[in-house]
């Protein structure tokens, strides 16, 4: 299984980067616009959903753990030509996090035990740039 962590220092309280993490209209903003559609409750459905070009495009997954202001996990699967939608292909999230005197670190880990396309990267790696979205958005432009 490969496993890549990434830790994100954000200059704003952990209750501010929660809401930015599960607030679907937040999630929007800083998830390539993608559209959330989840409960939280722990075992329900969770789905990304985005258009693209005139197609829509769903990931979707299961919400593992919801600790709110201290740790967050789900399943999602990513759809490619290549990988049939099994329990096997899915990839996991987690986001855990810490205060100190006002500031959070968050910590990120994807875990993912999907065969890579041959000769591909899988694209699908939530890489640095959604992060820096993220913290922009948490210190700049929320209340």
């Amino acid at each position: 299984m490969k496993t890549s962590d990434s830790l994100v220092r954000i200059l704003a309280p952990a209750s501010k980067v929660w809401r930015a993490l599960t607030v679907p209209e937040l999630v929007k903003q800083w998830q390539y616009g993608s559209d959330l559609l989840t409960t939280w409750e722990v075992g329900t459905p969770i789905i990304f959903r985005n258009e693209w070009n005139g197609q829509v495009f769903e990931q979707k997954g299961t919400v593992l753990e919801f600790l709110p202001e201290s740790r967050l996990k789900y399943s999602l699967f990513f759809p490619r030509p290549d990988l049939q939608d099994i329990p096997e292909h899915y990839f996991f999230m987690t986001y855990e996090l810490t205060e100190s005197e006002g500031s959070s670190s968050m910590l990120v880990r994807q875990e993912d035990p999907r065969p890579s396309p041959p000769n591909k990267s899988s694209g699908e790696d939530a890489g640095p740039d959604v992060f820096s979205y993220l913290k922009e958005l948490v210190e700049s432009k929320m209340p």
